[in-house]
């Protein structure tokens, strides 16, 4: 699956998504200017309402897709309440988008541990000092509790907060979407059944 004008969806489709799907990112990472591992997170609210944003993949194999965020966050509190979510990777360089929709599940401590200890240090003294999703009196606040958790960290490493931590969705569909001339876009979507996958093609 390699070439935005290859017609990559005339051939026979590759029995493995998320091979296809890290060939893609591959690509990608070689043409998008910023952050070709961003997508667009859904989640739904306990009242039914739905949201979205965008966050960074920092995983990905035959699990699903992985990404971190602070629990107490309103996604974090969303997808505990209601563990299942879809994203779409978009990559306007290459003409071609991702959507994913399945299940959630939690991250083990031992994963998130890993992870954490990968970032900046600036960034894991971030994580204490943001209150993420919370209401902010102004921008000294946050550069307060920064300095505060700076302070407290000045020496040793910087552990991860017990309320920080990971999720990856387990797919259940995921769609490849090519653009075509004319609008008659190319989409091919993958459906897990029975522990493998089953293909159908799309109208455009």
């Amino acid at each position: 699956m390699s070439g935005k004008e290859a017609g990559m969806f005339d051939r026979q489709p590759p029995a493995d998504p998320i091979a296809a799907f890290k060939d893609w990112l591959d690509e990608a990472g070689a043409s998008e200017p910023n952050d070709p591992n961003a997508m667009a997170l859904a989640t739904v609210a306990p009242d039914g309402m739905p949201a979205v944003r965008m966050v960074l993949l920092k995983g990905v194999d035959e699990r699903g897709f992985t990404f971190f965020t602070n629990l107490e966050s309103r996604k974090g509190q969303h997808l505990r309440a209601n563990p299942k979510a879809a994203a779409v990777f978009h990559w306007k360089s290459l003409a071609r988008q991702v959507r994913i929709e399945g299940p959630v599940v939690q991250v083990d401590d031992a994963e998130a541990d890993a992870y954490f200890d990968s970032r900046p240090r600036e960034s894991r003294i971030g994580a204490w000092a943001s209150l993420q999703s919370r209401p902010l009196k102004g921008r000294f606040e946050l550069e307060k509790r920064v300095a505060e958790y700076a302070l407290k960290f000045a020496v040793g490493k910087v552990p991860r907060p017990p309320y920080w931590s990971g999720f990856r969705i387990a797919p259940l569909r995921i769609e490849f979407w090519q653009q075509g001339r004319f609008r008659l876009h190319d989409r091919l979507v993958y459906h897990r059944e029975d522990g493998g996958w089953r293909t159908e093609r799309l109208f455009p």
